[in-house]
């Protein structure tokens, strides 16, 4: 069983977490929480197809070009080599799932 609790933990960008659930090369789950005001740099991956789900809070999502709000409950699917950038514009922490097939690993181009 894994959990936030057990999960190989990282930070990343301007103090943002994430927990690994998921960590094959054909598979990747990751739980991540951006606090307010932060965001990801903007960038594609040449393989890996990704599925964005928010779990709590308002995430943007710029998706090629064109801006994405989503809300808890909610996700959208990244395509291969389409640039986008995660965003927390909010006022509050959001906390997401992001699953890549296959793995982001060695796969990242910064945009």
């Amino acid at each position: 069983m894994i959990s936030k609790a057990n999960a190989e933990h990282y930070t990343w960008g301007n103090n943002c977490d994430g927990w690994r659930l998921v960590n094959r090369m054909d598979l990747s789950v990751i739980h991540e929480c951006m606090p307010p005001g932060t965001s990801e740099v903007r960038h594609y991956h040449q393989t890996a197809r990704q599925f964005f789900f928010v779990l709590s809070g308002v995430a943007t999502l710029e998706i090629d070009g064109q801006r994405e709000l989503l809300h808890a409950q909610q996700g959208v699917e990244v395509a291969p080599s389409v640039p986008h950038q995660m965003m927390n514009e909010s006022e509050n922490a959001t906390e997401f799932i992001v699953i890549s097939h296959p793995t982001t690993q060695g796969d990242r181009v910064n945009a």
